[in-house]
């Protein structure tokens, strides 16, 4: 199962009824360029990519130095698929945001979608370890995610179980170790990870997909068949419950 990286979604602020760019009277360059960085932000959700990337790179001429604006300038041109650009704003806002482990997180999880996963591994544990950081479990499941990409499920689960002792009931890590378990063929273990997840968590259909296939593989077929009516029930639209309709389950 291939899942993002968590915390590698910049938190965007909205800009309502903000529609123009231009330097007001009495504002700086500064202040232009938190503008343009919202209507950038607001032009990325929308899927207006090249309005988003005009607004981003006015922002960069207004006030090159900010971190904030070198970190939303990585995401719009990350979108784009202009990686040495996207690389050289995740870096400059690492460099200009004083061990931000926020800008770190980010910049993290770029290197790790990009190949390069021990640099990314690496800052992780950085941000896990930075007592500024607030939610250290959500930096070790990036790095668990991050590593597993590359093959390495020894070290994906040891991040994902200190993950989960700092917040036992963290939905990401048990489902990641769910995960992990169906893929060497435990269905047992995966069940309990199903099981431990809602106990605690509102279903998705990435946990009953698991649940199914967990008891799938544990001969429960009629145990199988009561997950796959959830997903079809209660996740008609989801792609675990198109896999279940195109027969890709068998």
């Amino acid at each position: 199962m291939t899942r993002s990286l968590l915390a590698s979604v910049l938190v965007l602020a909205s800009c309502a009824g903000c529609m123009h760019s231009g330097l007001a009277p009495g504002k700086t360059a500064a202040q232009a360029a938190g503008v343009n960085v919202q209507l950038a932000i607001e032009y990325l959700k929308l899927g207006k990519l090249a309005n988003s990337r005009d607004f981003i790179e006015r922002a960069l001429k207004q006030d090159p130095g900010n971190a904030n604006v070198q970190l939303t300038a990585g995401l719009v041109y990350e979108r784009m698929n202009d990686m040495p650009k996207a690389e050289k704003a995740y870096a400059t806002a690492e460099r200009l945001g004083a061990r931000d482990p926020n800008i770190q997180n980010n910049y993290a999880g770029f290197l790790c979608r990009t190949g390069k996963a021990p640099e990314g591994e690496k800052l992780f544990v950085a941000v896990a370890s930075n007592p500024l950081y607030q939610t250290p479990e959500v930096a070790l499941v990036n790095a668990g995610v991050c590593v597993r990409s590359v093959g390495d499920v020894v070290d994906a689960a040891r991040y994902f179980t200190r993950a989960l002792v700092i917040r036992p009931g963290l939905p990401e890590a048990m489902l990641q170790m769910g995960d992990l378990a169906i893929d060497r063929g435990d269905g047992a273990e995966a069940l309990d990870f199903v099981q431990r997840y809602l106990a605690v968590n509102p279903p998705t259909p990435e946990v009953l997909w698991l649940g199914f296939r967990a008891e799938r593989k544990l001969g429960d077929n009629t145990a199988a068949a009561g997950y796959a009516r959830r997903v079809q029930t209660e996740f008609p639209n989801s792609e675990q419950a198109q896999l279940m309709r195109t027969g890709a389950d068998r």
